[in-house]
């Protein structure tokens, strides 16, 4: 069987709007219209795009932080490094007493012992990081030379056997009554600079590693908060929602709002001299061809506005898509299209993006009903008898009792029936065409 309407849109295929077969076979199965899949595929490239981007920021992200993390930490084995070093050259050197070299192995010890655990670099950025591993075995090794030069002196002898008999060492550690004075490295923690300063009373000179950096949860604590955008329209809920009443647009009625709303942004598309210019060369759309157009863009207006605000302001771009899409035909069964104009439509495109790229604006900026005040706002004063405004209703009343009331041997035969006609005009005035739209018009009938 073929698919007679759009599986997305649900419009009908037919002249204006071709199928586009989806499977599972070439003549059966789902079938879309070519704009809906435009939509489908700039949405997913989208996606796509925007998934890379995410995981891209997020790999950067995590390399600085770990490339602060392994520096601080090569630089923790590098200054333990090369006070090993220096504690082995002096354990060789006969000038310097015993008891001082023992001192310099607890001191060397004890900043051993405050070198924190090797970290693991994160998933991003690689499964090891062979500078640590080799800094951390050149440390060890350092640490293992240094440690057999002291052992040569003796050192857990003499330092035991040169005490007095009240050591000095029982001060510095707070030992019971009953110490016998013995200890062994184990008990003694100088902290994890004290080397550093020990070696300097014998001239060696080593640069002490700085603070640990902080982790990127506790440095977000302290980063500067990053400036908010002033707001597009200030007091634009304020005076919207005392002036809107006044125009005949509940503020508080979510329906009417996001009717008048689209109208609003529908209005912005056509309602312009870049669109008046158009009209005016041969060729251009006349009036049936801009009512049946701004009929379908106050329906796109009215989804997009729904999807913006549960996807985010972009979601406005199906309409943008749609209102300068240069080779779709205007709705009602026009044959107008933006590319048959004779005269450029470059400002007519760019006006659309604008005015869209402003509401979106002011989505981010000030939030979704701020958006839709604003445009509903629009709506009011640029469009008062646009399809979808509250006083549309009203206006197809009148028009249907003036039309019964008017020879229409010359009208088109789809204003025959008139209750039919008053269906259209409330619910689809499109269907009409724009032969009959164009007829109304032109009686001023509908404004």
């Amino acid at each position: 069987m073929t698919s007679l309407d759009c599986c997305v849109c649900g419009a009908p295929f037919g002249r204006d709007l071709g199928a586009v077969p989806l499977g599972p076979a070439q003549e059966a199965g789902l079938a879309g219209c070519r704009p809906c899949l435009r939509q489908l595929v700039t949405r997913a490239r989208e996606t796509r795009d925007s998934g890379l981007a995410r995981n891209a920021e997020q790999v950067r992200k995590d390399s600085e932080s770990w490339e602060s993390v392994r520096d601080h930490c090569l630089a923790q084995l590098d200054a333990v490094r090369l006070a090993a070093d220096e504690v082995a050259k002096l354990a060789g050197n006969e000038e310097v007493p015993p008891l001082r070299i023992a001192w310099l192995s607890i001191s060397l010890e004890s900043a051993h012992a405050w070198i924190p655990d090797v970290p693991k670099p994160p998933a991003s950025v690689g499964p090891e990081d062979h500078l640590l591993t080799n800094a951390e075995m050149l440390m060890y090794s350092a640490m293992t030379t240094a440690r057999g030069a002291v052992a040569d002196r003796l050192v857990y002898h003499l330092i035991n056997e040169a005490q007095a008999e009240e050591p000095e060492m029982c001060g510095e550690l707070e030992c019971p009554d009953d110490c016998s004075g013995r200890h062994d490295t184990s008990h003694v923690d100088c902290g994890p600079d004290a080397i550093f300063e020990d070696l300097l009373e014998h001239g060696v000179s080593i640069e002490e590693p700085g603070p640990a950096p902080l982790s990127p949860r506790v440095a977000a604590l302290f980063a500067p908060r990053p400036e908010e955008p002033p707001p597009l329209f200030p007091g634009l809920a304020e005076q919207a929602m005392a002036a809107l009443p006044h125009l005949g647009i509940d503020p508080g009625d979510p329906e009417v709002l996001l009717s008048a709303a689209a109208a609003g942004l529908a209005a912005e598309a056509l309602l312009n001299d870049p669109l008046d210019v158009i009209r005016a060369a041969p060729g251009g759309p006349d009036d049936g061809d801009v009512f049946a157009q701004g009929v379908d863009l106050y329906r796109r207006a009215r989804k997009a506005l729904v999807a913006a605000r549960d996807g985010g302001p972009e979601r406005l771009g199906a309409f943008t898509a749609v209102a300068t899409d240069l080779d779709l035909p205007w709705a009602g069964g026009s044959g107008f299209t933006l590319r048959a104009a004779s005269v450029p439509v470059t400002d007519f495109v760019r006006n659309v993006e604008q005015q869209v790229w402003t509401t979106q604006e002011l989505m981010r900026r000030q939030g979704w009903r701020d958006a839709l005040l604003h445009r509903a706002v629009t709506g009011v004063f640029k469009a008062t008898d646009h399809f979808g405004m509250p006083g549309w209703p009203a206006i197809v009343d009148a028009a249907i009792k003036r039309l019964a009331s008017l020879d229409r041997q010359s009208a088109p035969a789809e204003l025959t029936d008139l209750r039919a006609v008053e269906t259209a005009l409330l619910h689809e005035p499109d269907r009409l065409g724009v032969n009959a739209l164009g007829w109304l018009v032109r009686h001023d009938l509908l404004g």
